[in-house]
């Protein structure tokens, strides 16, 4: 999705407007946010939207979609969210040979308000720029891109052990309403995605107290954007049963799924949940726990994870029959609709030096592609494309460049294709789960304008 001149002038001082932010990239923060308490946090960033909605994709159902996971845990030196170079630094901060992304961002497009220098350098002696999500102009942006490509929407993943201290409850709420008002601008729709990585036993009161904030407060579920499934919100649960030591409990997760579900003041939710790619054999990446099965039976929606879970178009197509067809049968069987997981390669060399870098290529699209179609045949109605954003693990699909930074760490690209390919990509894998073209195993001609 692109926009030029006085058109994009015009939205982007509208963006700024309605944020409200004071500082950006390279400008000194007045004001400690270190220093702010919860409830000064809670009174700045809770609030129902009052912008424009513009009619665009269904948001009354998931089926026919494909949405995005967007993490928007990206923050930068200087901005106005004040935590530094997050998500950005590797273990000695933010400099050659430090830091946790194996994609760089392209920055082509976005106004010299939205770039952040830093010290990294491209082959020619420039200096190198990220963006800050915190920044709202640069999140719609990001969801003028998905309209422009005709993608659907994204789960705004929500950290649980983020949101429960003071400063990252300021920046995820920041970016959850960045992307309420992107997806209202735009036509697009969106849903909370709680990642309950890094939680302990004991704290599933924090996180329900959380949505209570985020229906009481910001009336989210009320946001005519936000995704409804069978007539009711969804809320997504990601990280229960995998068998990585998680320290929450199955037992804690059925009562939070009943709560979310049945709660006269905040159920009613349609409850997604995000689980081992081997949940249902309860093996490799699950627990071996029965009550695993309880759990599921209890939500709505069952999306295996699949990243890095094989690596070449032939086994996406193994998987899909061995895995994935079985999945969907039982999800038949049991009256529960089936998201499976995507993605269109892997890096994290940065991140973790001993893992090869492009450790699982992306050919041009033809991965993602493969993933898509053998979804389709195995009757999958709806995807969840991993992710528009990450560059940290090499899986984003939005504008990345191919003259990423030289030096002391290893960058990967899109392999000399255009920065929007894998955009488009996703938006013609969109119009095929819907139907609208066949499930082709070749590659779509992605130079045609989107109907």
């Amino acid at each position: 999705m692109r926009w030029r001149g006085a058109v994009l002038c015009v939205f982007g001082l509208c963006c700024l407007a309605a944020a409200g932010l004071a500082a950006w990239c390279g400008e000194v923060q007045v004001v400690n946010p270190q220093k702010m308490t919860r409830e000064q946090v809670i009174e700045q960033t809770m609030k129902p939207y009052a912008g424009p909605s513009e009619k665009g994709v269904d948001p009354s159902t998931l089926t026919g979609k494909v949405l995005c996971g967007y993490q928007g845990w990206f923050a930068a030196q200087g901005d106005a969210c004040g935590r530094g170079w997050y998500h950005w630094a590797g273990k000695d901060g933010f400099k050659p040979g430090s830091c946790k992304i194996d994609l760089w961002p392209d920055v082509s497009e976005l106004d010299p308000d939205e770039r952040c220098a830093t010290p990294f350098k491209h082959a020619d002696g420039r200096t190198a720029e990220v963006f800050s999500a915190f920044n709202a102009k640069t999140v719609l942006r990001h969801f003028k891109w998905m309209q422009d490509c005709g993608i659907d929407g994204v789960f705004v993943q929500r950290f649980a052990g983020e949101v429960f201290n003071t400063p990252g409850l300021r920046q995820f709420t920041t970016v959850l309403g960045h992307c309420r008002e992107g997806a209202n601008r735009c036509g697009r729709t969106y849903a909370v995605m709680y990642d309950l990585s890094g939680m302990n036993a004991g704290q599933m009161s924090k996180l329900m107290d959380d949505w209570k904030l985020l229906v009481d407060k910001m009336q989210i579920t009320k946001d005519k954007a936000y995704l409804h499934h069978n007539g009711k919100p969804v809320v997504s649960l990601w990280g229960f049963g995998f068998s990585d030591g998680r320290k929450y409990t199955l037992a804690e997760g059925i009562e939070l799924v009943e709560w979310l579900k049945n709660d006269p003041t905040y159920g009613g939710c349609t409850v997604m949940l995000g689980v081992p790619t081997y949940w249902r054999t309860l093996d490799r990446d699950c627990v071996k726990d029965p009550k695993m099965h309880e759990l599921v039976l209890k939500a709505d929606i069952v999306s295996p994870w699949t990243v890095g879970r094989y690596g070449k178009p032939a086994d996406a197509v193994n998987y899909a029959l061995k895995v994935m067809t079985p999945d969907i049968a039982w999800c038949k069987e049991h009256k529960k609709d089936y998201l499976p997981v995507v993605f269109p390669g892997f890096s994290w060399h940065n991140m973790f030096p001993k893992s090869p870098s492009n450790q699982i290529s992306r050919l041009g699209g033809k991965f993602l592609w493969t993933q898509y179609v053998q979804a389709r045949k195995a009757g999958a109605t709806m995807v969840y494309q991993a992710m528009f954003d990450e560059v940290d693990e090499g899986t984003a699909i939005f504008k990345c460049t191919n003259d990423p930074p030289v030096g002391e760490s290893t960058f990967i690209t899109y392999e000399g294709l255009p920065s929007d390919h894998y955009l488009k990509l996703v938006g013609a894998a969109t119009r095929m789960v819907r139907g609208e073209i066949p499930a082709a195993d070749e590659l779509p001609d992605l130079s045609a304008k989107k109907p």
